[in-house]
């Protein structure tokens, strides 16, 4: 495919759709880029400029058409106390910093580890996002007005009812603009944009944070450069795969990761604080027709015109309406079938599912959610590895030879099990292991081996190993003692 025929599939192939969804992008980022901002304990314009740039950025740069990234919780909860004890200034060097640590880490293929995230891990992310969505909404449903609930429940209604009229326009969009228009006619008491802080109205300027560049300053940024560059992939890539499923098409991971990171490490130098992609974000915009990198741009774009020109009209969004768009987003982001999959699905991959929504909506933390998911994921695979294990052994007539049959995978999880199917108290003069239908995976394999070949030539027998297929043969090589000299005294302790 020439570059001609790539960009008009990347940019120009869906224009009407990717615009329309772009725009309604834009307006619900303005008060979670504030609110972020907040969480950072910085300036609402550091994390708006950040939503800008990193969404332009990433439209070039990033290897996943239609998904957004802009300023986040998930990067903004790391930051804080950076901010709270060394200034602004730092934060920004740490998002430079990330932003090279991410480049390094796409360069290095990282991501390839997406295959290790199971099924079951990637569900629990996509619901404890959605409930952490809703949960984010309920200082706008508590302590409220009347109108607020009477103008959800009508932008919610916009939001299901319009699409049956007509499908060319987003019903979001619709909803902003009808709720806007009756709050302004009937000057309804609810809170609006401009109530969550001041908007900026100049362009973000190129600057060179201002922090001594030397060892200290690295010393400071570089655990925070590092928890940030490590979130912000974790969930742009989990992210990834979802908008993957949703459009049924796929991305390159690895380029999303250097994307992300030539993002972060721009905006850093235009006063914004670090980001990744956004599932809620994301989730508005494929749901409103966003399919290509345009709809990516048009978000940052929009966003940056309604900022430096319609900045006090964008004020008087009333907040129910933008509310109602994120209560859609949660709905639509849950799996609802998997509640009914609990039933039917193996209890370890329920647990592991369960186990991820809990943590990340228990802690806020997803990268730890997903985090003791693949490790469950990981230990309950060992187990179910580690059970079609299996050793036979035959005795020769005169009882004087024994062959061990060796079935499955030998590694740390079935080496206990490898040694105790061995009786090294039986007179034998000879022994034959046999592990031609055996895979030996690791150290613990091989020390497992070992231990077997020595503990029957202290017994007086000798030993035979038969069967290795060529990569068993080739950890033992480089790892297996028991030829070695001396080998029996170190392993046993005589």
């Amino acid at each position: 495919m020439t570059f001609v025929e790539n960009f008009r599939r990347d940019w120009l192939s869906n224009i009407r759709g990717d615009v329309l969804a772009g725009i309604v992008v834009a307006l619900a980022l303005i008060p979670e880029a504030i609110g972020f901002s907040i969480i950072a304990g910085v300036d609402p314009k550091v994390g708006l400029y950040a939503s800008v740039i990193i969404a332009i950025v990433i439209s070039i740069a990033g290897g996943r058409p239609a998904m957004i990234s802009a300023a986040t919780a998930a990067t903004a909860v790391l930051m804080g106390s950076l901010v709270r004890e060394h200034g602004l200034d730092y934060l920004l060097a740490a998002t430079v910093l990330a932003g090279i640590i991410q480049v390094g880490a796409g360069l290095a293929r990282v991501g390839t580890i997406m295959r290790f995230v199971s099924r079951s891990v990637l569900t629990g992310f996509v619901n404890a996002l959605a409930i952490l969505i809703f949960m984010a909404q309920l200082p706008e449903l508590t302590g409220v007005t009347w109108q607020t609930y009477a103008m959800i429940a009508g932008g919610l209604a916009i939001i299901y009812l319009f699409p049956r009229l007509t499908k060319t326009i987003p019903s979001p969009l619709v909803c902003i603009l009808v709720l806007t228009g009756i709050s302004l006619l009937l000057r309804t008491d609810v809170r609006t944009v401009a109530d969550l802080g001041e908007l900026p109205s100049s362009l973000p300027s190129l600057l060179l944070p201002n922090v001594p560049f030397n060892l200290e300053t690295l010393w400071i940024i570089l655990p925070y450069s590092i928890g940030v560059a490590a979130v912000g992939l974790l969930e742009s890539l989990l992210t990834a795969s979802i908008v993957d499923q949703m459009t049924d098409t796929g991305s390159d991971k690895n380029r999303e990761s250097i994307g992300q990171g030539i993002a972060n490490f721009i905006t850093g130098f235009f006063g914004g604080m670090a980001g990744c992609a956004m599932i809620g974000q994301s989730v508005i915009n494929v749901k409103s027709g966003g399919r290509t990198r345009l709809s990516t741009f048009t978000a940052g774009a929009f966003l940056l015109f309604l900022l430096m020109v319609l900045g006090d009209w964008v004020g008087l969004i009333p907040m129910p309406a933008l509310v109602a768009i994120m209560i859609m987003v949660s709905i639509g982001t849950f799996s609802w079938t998997s509640l009914n999959d609990l039933r039917k699905h193996p209890r370890r991959s329920s647990l592991v599912m369960l186990a991820t929504v809990i943590t990340v909506v228990g802690t806020h933390n997803l990268a730890l959610g997903v985090g003791v998911g693949v490790l469950l994921s990981g230990i309950f695979f060992a187990w179910k590895v580690s059970q079609i294990f299996r050793v036979t052994s035959v005795l020769t007539a005169d009882g004087k030879e024994r062959d061990y049959l060796i079935e499955g995978q030998l590694f740390f999880a079935s080496a206990e099990d490898f040694l105790n199917a061995m009786d090294f108290k039986e007179q034998l003069e000879r022994v034959r292991i046999d592990v031609s239908n055996a895979h030996i995976w690791d150290l613990t394999g091989v020390n497992a081996v070992d231990m077997a070949v020595l503990k029957f030539r202290r017994a007086g027998a000798e030993v035979e190993l038969v069967g290795m297929n060529e990569a068993s043969a080739t950890i033992m090589d480089k790892l297996a003692v028991h030829d070695q000299p001396g080998a029996l005294e170190r392993m046993l302790g005589h």
